[in-house]
């Protein structure tokens, strides 16, 4: 059982001010290219209401010359709180992007300075900013004077183990007008290999004035406890653990406001929030819905005997029909399996008793 010190538990219970919008959740949801579309954000939403959630990341670039806003930055109006997240390296095509942003119903704007991916760095986007900290202040300083709302930035601690940067980049973007900084503590070079270095997101907290935000190895309650004790970060964001995982924000955001953990979902209840997820995908996006879900699928399929199997399946699916055959036989023979252990159990507890 994860235990919160006196000092942290009284922190956390204050609402973040992130410039002029508060937030009542100190746990955010990570934007995730291919992942974090509406659909995935209102399962998310369900278990936790109160947490900003983020848009896939946005191209600036491509905002210039699109002739209608592209569905990864569509977010419901009723979907507060929520960041868009943008991508570039033009400041000027940034403040643009970030203006429609904002019209779009965005409660702040997101800049991302971390992707590791090479067609986003080679254009000078991403990461690629932590070796241009010029570009990225100026950036930040068009991106604020172009919206009223909170900018924020999501970036690494470096672009490699000899480059580690990210105490004075950090600074100069507080000093540039951003009013909240997302630490994954990796290097551009580690991608998302090896440990997270924590120590790091701790150095940026002692010298920052505006909220630093955990980020990196956070797959469990337990873990975002050990980030924010080791870090004194003002929240953590959740990324990969949320793959087929939906419940992990909401578990972590109920664990620090109430001290007790959530009870884990089962294999059938993942597999029904895998259905509904199908189901959803498919609603919103017709035949492309379908080809996305099959990782989505695939990632909820874990932990269970025929899990394995289940999952080759599911990534060959090529209509709706056919993923919800495999997911009611798969919740049906979980849920026999389930009966037999339970009258195993109470013929044993017979037999005991006799």
């Amino acid at each position: 059982m994860p235990v919160l010190s006196p000092d942290l538990q009284q922190k956390l219970a204050a609402p973040l001010k992130v410039g002029n919008f508060e937030l009542h959740s100190r746990v955010l949801q990570s934007p995730l290219s291919g992942v974090t579309d509406m659909v995935f954000r209102r399962l998310v939403r369900r278990y936790a209401p109160q947490s900003m959630l983020y848009t896939e990341m946005v191209n600036a670039t491509g905002l210039q010359y699109a002739k209608e806003l592209p569905k990864i930055m569509e977010v419901e109006r009723s979907e507060t709180p929520i960041s868009i997240q943008l991508f570039d390296c033009r400041p000027d095509f940034l403040a643009e992007a970030a203006r429609m942003a904002v019209a779009e119903g965005a409660d702040t704007v997101d800049i991302n300075m971390g992707c590791p991916v090479n067609k986003i760095t080679k254009n000078g986007g991403g990461s690629s900013l932590l070796r241009q900290p010029e570009v990225a202040e100026a950036i930040v300083r068009s991106v604020v004077s172009a919206v009223n709302v909170p900018v924020t930035v999501k970036t690494r601690i470096g672009w490699s183990e000899s480059e580690i940067n990210i105490l004075d980049f950090a600074r100069r973007m507080e000093d540039a007008g951003a009013q909240m900084i997302t630490v994954h503590g990796r290097t551009r070079a580690q991608g998302y290999n090896g440990p997270a270095k924590w120590e790091w997101i701790r150095r940026v907290k002692e010298i920052m004035s505006i909220p630093v935000i955990a980020n990196g190895d956070i797959f469990s309650v337990e873990a975002a406890i050990a980030c924010l004790e080791q870090t004194g970060a003002d929240g953590v964001m959740c990324s990969r653990g949320t793959l087929g995982y939906p419940f992990l924000v909401g578990e972590i955001d109920h664990f620090l406001k109430t001290g007790e953990l959530k009870p884990k979902p089962s294999p059938i209840e993942r597999l029904q929030v895998a259905r509904t997820h199908l189901i959803e995908l498919y609603d919103y996006k017709g035949d492309r819905g379908i080809r996305q879900a099959r990782k989505h699928m695939t990632w909820y399929a874990k932990g269970f005997a025929g899990a394995a199997t289940l999952r080759g399946q599911l990534c060959l699916v090529e209509n709706l029909q056919q993923g919800l055959d495999l997911l009611d036989a798969a919740i049906a023979q979980l849920a026999d399996r389930s009966h037999e252990l339970q009258a195993t159990e109470a013929d044993l507890a017979m037999s005991v008793a006799m």
